[in-house]
């Protein structure tokens, strides 16, 4: 085991106990958890998203997914990437979209191109049994399997639209974010936004550093809008615990 790895640890997880918050949990299928890493651990992975170069910009135009390397988007001519633009405000107006910067963690790894970095020992340590028995517990899902993760960037501008998580054959039982911005404000948005059966928000969880936020899928939620004067990126690991 790496140093990298042994430094990687759900110190606060272990300090909760799951069967106590099961019931909190089954009553809204969703859950904040503070302080899940040390201190030192989360700043550590929080410069390491900061200093992240692979984003890819990552759309839906026309219903479409698309991941764009930083150069691909460079060279597109302007007209291109501003009818790109276009199409994907107008996708938001009418239903699903999203706007942000991802770096697919998981599929690197599963692809065999392992570089040994920090966001690699976090997605192994998703993968342990103690955070799968973990969420096992808290959930009472005796199928926790799998974690498959991305690091995601929401700058101004960014979003992600309602949508409930399903998709068919991927065997995801829960969402969850881990959040590694220090210092946000609910109002420079990127809030996490959980709508009910009357359009309303029923709870919105701020991406607080160093927490865990969790859920149960299928589940309408979206990500608000990043506000133009927002003083920070929002950095974060997030993917979906799944059955085999």
């Amino acid at each position: 085991m790496s140093a990298i790895e042994t430094a990687v640890e759900f110190d606060g997880v272990r300090t909760l106990d799951p069967h106590a918050l099961r019931p909190i949990f089954a009553r809204t299928g969703r859950l904040h958890l503070p302080d899940v890493f040390q201190p030192r651990t989360a700043e550590a992975i929080g410069r390491a998203l900061a200093g992240e170069t692979r984003w890819r910009r990552s759309m839906n135009p026309g219903g479409r997914g698309l991941d764009l390397s930083q150069q691909e988007l460079a060279d597109l001519a302007p007209e291109k990437r501003r009818a790109l633009e276009a199409l994907t405000l107008q996708g938001a107006r009418q239903g699903f979209q999203y706007a942000f910067d991802t770096w697919r963690i998981s599929d690197a790894v599963e692809a065999g191109r392992r570089s040994g970095d920090l966001l690699e020992a976090v997605f192994d340590r998703l993968n342990g049994r103690a955070f799968l028995d973990f969420v096992a517990a808290m959930t009472g899902e005796p199928r926790v399997a799998y974690c498959d993760a991305q690091a995601t960037r929401y700058r101004p501008g960014d979003f992600l639209t309602a949508h409930d998580d399903h998709a068919d054959g991927k065997q995801r039982l829960f969402a969850y974010v881990l959040n590694f911005t220090p210092q946000w404000r609910a109002d420079w948005g990127g809030l996490l936004l959980f709508h009910d059966q009357d359009g309303h928000v029923a709870e919105g969880f701020t991406p607080a550093f160093n927490a865990l936020n969790i859920f149960r899928v299928p589940q309408l939620h979206s990500v608000s809008l990043v506000a133009p004067y927002a003083g920070r990126e929002r950095l974060s690991i997030t993917g979906w615990v799944r059955a085999r």
